[in-house]
């Protein structure tokens, strides 16, 4: 193989194989901003060769099984595939997540000085999903080939996001950031979602009472979308819904009127539980006025949720000061 790329959006994969692009072109879509972050033993058998790792726990599992047999790769390492390879270019957006996924391939592949010489980073600051391919064969992102500078900020860098607590992360503001151009703004994205040292929330569910707050919304309104109001792009559509959930159906609610939950796929599979979640019609609570007027949300209801490797509870509670850009220790 010639020319492989990596990219973190399967729609984004489609449209740059339909562009002629590259020989095979792989979407990575692991989530690292929800859920607990996967060891490093589940790392090295994410990016190793298929042996019995189950279906979503393997790097190539997001691409359609008949492009992966067309190239002849079903299967294969990372590290493996990337020897074969004259050129594996990185075409990276933006978005935290996106950006997570490029630390995580830099540092798992910086031991291997042969796989990381394959390497080209394009950063990306426009979707390509829907992009049209004469239009993105017509692109000419700037290409940066990575170095040892580069492999070691993305290894401290996951590191610090792996930690137990966000202090490491915290630091890196402190740091020349610069080699890995979107990795500040990344950082602050990140650190925005940590509870508000004033009311308790991050930027993501604030904005979801701010678009409350007129009363009588639809749910899907306050998702974040291609020209939708809520600009935040830290988290993807299921991880929205849960949060949405949180505001709505916890011991004293922010959000009124949600009528159907919790944001599973099996409320989605049952056309009448959806259609009921859709005809919703949101709005704050005596507690979400005064939460946007500054009450702190967690004096009311508890929290227990993961924060990159930091596991955030309401006896250890890490805050971001946003306006100050301080991060405030339980």
């Amino acid at each position: 193989m010639k020319r492989l790329i990596l990219t973190t959006d399967s729609s984004a994969a489609g449209a740059l194989q339909r562009a002629g692009l590259a020989d095979l072109v792989v979407a990575i879509e692991r989530r690292l901003v929800w859920e607990p972050l996967p060891s490093e033993e589940e790392r090295e058998a994410f990016f190793a060769s298929r042996m019995t790792q189950p279906h979503g726990l393997h790097w190539l599992d997001d691409t359609p099984s008949w492009r992966l047999e067309v190239s002849r790769l079903k299967d294969r390492g990372l590290i493996e595939l990337l020897r074969e390879c004259d050129l594996a270019e990185l075409w990276i957006g933006p978005e935290p997540n996106a950006q997570l996924v490029l630390l995580w391939l830099l540092d798992h592949c910086g031991s291997e000085s042969a796989a990381v010489s394959k390497l080209a980073i394009r950063q990306m600051d426009m979707a390509v999903a829907g992009a049209e391919p004469e239009r993105l064969a017509e692109l000419n992102l700037p290409i940066v080939k990575p170095t040892q500078e580069h492999v070691a900020l993305a290894a401290r860098a996951w590191r610090a996001y792996r930690a137990s607590t966000p202090q490491a992360w915290f630091d890196l503001l402190k740091a020349d950031l610069s080699s890995l151009s979107q990795l500040e703004r990344c950082a602050v994205d990140l650190l925005d979602e940590l509870p508000s040292v004033a009311t308790g929330l991050g930027a993501t569910e604030t904005r979801i009472l701010e678009l409350v707050a007129p009363g009588e919304v639809p749910p899907f309104d306050v998702f974040p979308g291609h020209q939708k109001r809520n600009k935040r792009r830290v988290f993807d559509y299921w991880e929205v819904g849960a949060l949405l959930d949180g505001l709505a159906r916890c011991p004293v609610p922010a959000v009124n009127g949600l009528e159907e939950g919790p944001f599973s796929l099996d409320m989605h599979d049952d056309a009448l539980r959806h259609a009921r979640y859709k005809q919703s019609r949101l709005s704050l609570t005596d507690l979400g006025k005064a939460v946007l007027a500054g009450e702190d949300f967690r004096s009311h209801n508890p929290i227990r949720r993961w924060w990159g490797g930091t596991f955030l509870t309401s006896e250890r509670l890490w805050r971001w000061d946003a306006e100050r850009r301080l991060l405030i220790a339980p």
